[in-house]
């Protein structure tokens, strides 16, 4: 996608709009009633479930049963319950009656029971003071513009720029993808009337394929959520609604119990796996921050793609493995670009502070990417040379022992002496919170693999100047 796309957009209603706040409503302190009411709300989502649900339609697969509720099961239903007004019931996924497909679309709550506080608590807790997420406009997905990628007049940067177009993720997956979120919203929403569901990663980043899982982050409130407990229990309550209410169209729920939880899951109508996180908001950020590297300059992306096609294909992109996950990868290509004697890239975080403060409120932060104008790089180097050249400069040129990876900086920096820091292998600065994207490569059998695999593709493709000496192109093109 590209810069000019407002995709993941989250923006007010009108009378939010003076306020110019993301989180702008004055802090609410629950009653004891309005707990009860919200027990009560969680309570009978399904009621209000049941007698809407319909076949589920998406482009031209076939319909999808859903499951009928318990609470139908074995009885005829009430003769009052056939009248249901339209607007009533479930929308179809495809219905010529359908609004057009739309970004963060938000389904109308009825105002008594329109609370900022998600009903996930007992009625007795009493919970702190705490501001919810106010609700958006609907928003339609732009079509990107067109760039010009750059040119290939030698076979290796030809073949690059050959398995980007292949491998690129194309509109319609991202639409795909987005369908899905905007259904999963409304049903999350019948748990947490007030809570957004936003679209993250290398779905939106400029940077996913065809091939690319989606990332959610669900946004609750404002403060941040205390992962081991708040969070768990948060998608614990989400993954048993998709195990019992979605099992028609979402197969495989899983909550995992990392240190940030999340609920795996997979879209039977578009083939997409999903991780569904909760609060993760610097993930929200980093998107952005990323979708605007990603389109400053047109070398950017397809040495992206290829790197992470080359990392997959030699085991070394599997954070659960104990290697490098793919925001670090694209960290670390980031930084080479910047690092180079004449840069492609430069640190846009200094150029433009105040747009890229981790303090920015969260509506904004769609925004940046289309005010940042393309940069102009002196450094005409071709795809291949680029390739080879980040090869050999975390092979032969880095400090992996004293060094740390800064695209905030636009260099190399110092290690921290914090204790995140000691005893770590691989050092990538996470650009808003400074955390180390790259802890999960903490054992040296790991580490030295990364590196080996590193030297070995460098000499292969300094060598044979032929892709397929370090990634097999069909097998990749196969993968996509």
């Amino acid at each position: 996608m590209f810069p000019n796309s407002i995709l993941g957009r989250p923006p007010f209603t009108p009378n939010h709009q003076q306020h110019n706040n993301f989180f702008a409503l004055s802090p609410t302190l629950y009653s004891h009633q309005q707990l009860i009411d919200a027990q009560f709300n969680f309570q009978n989502a399904d009621l209000s479930r049941a007698v809407s649900l319909q076949q589920l339609t998406y482009g031209n697969v076939s319909p999808i049963q859903t499951s009928t509720s318990p609470l139908f099961r074995g009885r005829k239903r009430l003769s009052d319950e056939k009248n249901l007004p339209l607007d009533g019931k479930r929308q179809r996924f495809h219905s010529p009656h359908q609004e057009p497909t739309i970004v963060n679309h938000i389904v109308p709550l009825s105002g008594e029971r329109r609370y900022s506080m998600p009903p996930l608590f007992h009625t007795n807790y009493v919970p702190d003071i705490v501001r919810c997420v106010p609700p958006f406009r609907e928003i339609p997905i732009l079509e990107p513009r067109e760039i010009t990628l750059p040119e290939a007049k030698d076979k290796l940067s030809q073949q690059i720029l050959e398995l980007f177009e292949a491998c690129q993720q194309q509109v319609s997956d991202l639409k795909k993808k987005e369908l899905c979120r905007t259904q999963l919203q409304r049903e999350i929403q019948l748990l947490f009337p007030q809570s957004r569901l936003f679209l993250v990663g290398s779905s939106l980043n400029g940077f996913g394929t065809r091939s690319s899982d989606g990332d959610l982050c669900l946004v609750v409130k404002e403060e941040p959520v205390n992962q081991k407990t708040e969070a768990r229990h948060i998608l614990t309550l989400v993954h048993k609604h998709f195990c019992t209410r979605l099992s028609g169209y979402i197969e495989r729920p899983q909550l995992i119990r990392a240190k940030v939880p999340i609920v795996k899951f997979r879209d039977k109508v578009s083939c997409v796996e999903f991780d569904l996180n909760v609060n993760n908001i610097v993930g929200i950020r980093n998107t952005f921050l990323l979708r605007t590297y990603a389109y400053l300059e047109n070398r950017v992306r397809p040495l992206v793609l290829v790197i992470k096609k080359w990392a997959s294909h030699h085991e070394i992109n599997d954070a659960s493995r104990g290697t490098l996950n793919s925001y670090s990868l694209v960290l670390m290509v980031l930084h080479y670009l910047q690092t180079l004697p004449e840069p492609i890239l430069p640190s846009i975080q200094k150029i433009y502070p105040e747009s890229f403060s981790p303090a920015i409120q969260l509506h904004l932060v769609h925004q940046v990417p289309c005010n940042v104008p393309p940069y102009l790089s002196k450094n005409e180097s071709n795809l291949g040379d680029l390739l080879l050249g980040f090869l050999k400069y975390y092979a032969t040129e880095f400090d992996w022992n004293s060094q740390m990876i800064s695209v905030r900086e636009a260099k190399a920096i110092p290690r921290p002496d914090g204790i995140e820091w000691r005893n770590k292998y691989i050092c990538v600065e996470e650009p808003f919170d400074g955390t180390n994207t790259a802890r999960a490569v903490h054992e040296k059998q790991k580490f030295d693999m990364i590196k080996d695999q590193f030297l070995k593709s460098w000499h292969r493709l300094r060598n044979k100047k032929d892709l397929n000496s370090i990634l097999p192109l069909r097998a990749a093109l196969l993968k996509r």
